[in-house]
């Protein structure tokens, strides 16, 4: 028996593992530095947009991505567990006649836990743009259409899940983002 496939398909595994190793430490590396992590990904669609507006084409792949990046976005935005379902549920505890935990706002605090958290929403975004820029890179993704439409469509689809978006978070009381927290770190005091 020839025993050189299973050789290479070793040898094939062994690279792929190899490869895995060195991407899991370049993103261990880049985790704690966020205001980078972000320019990059920033700097990286500003590129993407201006080689999807020089070449004049790739608007589906575009507009894909836009839906993608506000699907991930409206992730990040919402809290883990639903509060309108805890809602439900302390309400059908109360009607069984049960014991319930509090159910004030201002008995318990809570912090906000999100749905998606900021690294994944980060390396979610960054990989559709680099795909998104790849796709731009074939002709087969080039599908005409009248961009206009798509654009307004874009710009209509946002504007809704955003406001149902605030109004949620207005409705059960929570913010997304740490605006006022305070600072404990070295401050020098006289």
């Amino acid at each position: 028996m020839n025993s050189d496939p299973p050789e290479e398909s070793n040898t094939f595994w062994a690279q792929k593992s190899a490869i895995e190793r060195r991407y899991q430490a370049i993103l261990d590396k880049v985790t704690p530095h966020t205001t980078e992590r972000w320019i990059f990904t920033g700097v990286l669609l500003v590129i993407y947009f201006i080689r999807v507006l020089v070449a004049q084409g790739w608007y589906i792949v575009t507009y894909a991505l836009g839906i993608y990046l506000l699907n991930l976005f409206l992730a990040f935005l919402q809290p883990k567990f639903d509060p309108s379902l805890e809602m439900e549920m302390e309400a059908e505890s109360a009607e069984e006649g049960g014991p319930s935990l509090p159910t004030r706002s201002d008995d318990e605090f809570r912090p906000f836990v999100r749905r998606l958290p900021e690294f994944k929403f980060w390396h979610a975004s960054t990989r559709s743009i680099v795909v998104a820029f790849l796709c731009t890179l074939s002709r087969f993704f080039d599908i005409p259409v009248f961009w206009p439409i798509l654009l307004i469509y874009f710009c209509i689809l946002f504007a809704i899940t955003m406001k149902r978006q605030i109004k949620h978070m207005i409705k059960y009381r929570y913010i997304p983002f740490n605006v006022g927290k305070k600072s404990y770190g070295n401050k020098s005091y006289r």
